[in-house]
């Protein structure tokens, strides 16, 4: 039991704390970072139940009538939570073996800005509404879950995006500058008796009708102010197209995510010659050879 234990904490290097496998910090970190028994699910469940009770503590917060006759008991539910949330956060920078190191990982940041806003509440009115920050941490769901095999697929995402990011850095380019462009024009016909009041103001306008969402706060009255609107909502719905055309293109031409199941063996087919079979390939996907147990004919 105690060597299984060792090499399941060398996995999760460099957080873990390498202490005894009987001292109370590694079954700490075991409680804390783990959720393979059922006691390391049932506190990762209970506290993902935890950070939903007060993201929604601070919602119904903002209501006024729910403000106006609970804000005693909400705000002593707030101070409850963020008293665990901070006992939960030492209790973790303690149980690993390098803190600062935790802390500046996604979720040590996360776990951190979860409690920071109802400290702050007691010098900014109203920061502690930032508590909603906390659904992040029900990211960790995923490992709760054991969701990590989508792992592949997450990365093929972020991959595309990444490929294609300098054609969508043009074309943001592209809308910025048609947006500057049509704002100085309309700032130019419409003028300040019309709404437009200067060239931000108009550029705010222009790149709000090229998103097509069209608030309504500023209008154009002149004819001619209204057929420059009408280019700019034709090229708009134009230019919503691009992006995900670039995106999706990136997206198809990605390899597919291998599985365990799908990892090719570089042994050869006898008959036709073909390189690359999956390790529990029994016969040639090109021919039809049968295979022995090792992937060779």
């Amino acid at each position: 039991m105690a060597s299984d234990q060792t090499q399941a904490a060398s996995l999760f290097e460099p957080f873990f704390y390498p202490a005894r496998p009987d001292g109370w910090r590694f079954r700490a970190y075991r409680i804390l970072f783990h959720h393979e028994s059922r006691g390391e699910r049932w506190f990762d469940v209970g506290l993902i139940i935890a950070i939903m009770i007060s993201v929604l503590i601070a919602i119904l917060d903002s209501v006024p009538l729910w403000h106006s006759r609970h804000h005693a008991a909400f705000n002593a539910l707030e101070w409850g939570f963020t008293l665990l949330f901070s006992v939960e956060f030492g209790a973790r920078l303690l149980a690993v073996r390098r803190p600062w190191r935790y802390a500046r990982s996604f979720f040590g940041i996360v776990d951190f800005l979860s409690i920071v806003p109802t400290y702050l509440a007691l010098f900014v009115v109203g920061a502690h509404y930032l508590s909603v920050l906390r659904v992040l941490r029900v990211l960790r769901i995923f490992r709760v879950l054991q969701m990590v095999r989508y792992q592949s697929e997450a990365t093929m995402l972020i991959s595309a995006l990444q490929r294609s990011r300098r054609k969508i850095l043009l074309f943001v380019s592209v809308v910025v500058t048609l947006a500057t462009c049509f704002g100085a024009l309309m700032y130019l016909v419409e003028g300040p008796e019309n709404g437009f009041t200067s060239i931000p103001h108009s550029i705010y306008w222009a790149i709000v009708t090229m998103a097509t969402v069209g608030f309504g706060d500023i209008t154009p009255h002149t004819a001619l102010g209204q057929f420059i609107t009408t280019l700019i909502i034709i090229i708009g719905y134009g230019i919503i197209a691009v992006p995900t055309g670039i995106y999706a293109a990136e997206l198809a031409q990605a390899p597919a995510p291998t599985t365990a199941a799908e990892k090719t063996s570089p042994c050869p087919c006898s008959r036709c010659g073909e390189p690359k079979h999956t390790e529990q390939a029994r016969y040639c996907h090109r021919c039809g050879e049968r295979m022995d147990a090792t992937g060779a004919n």
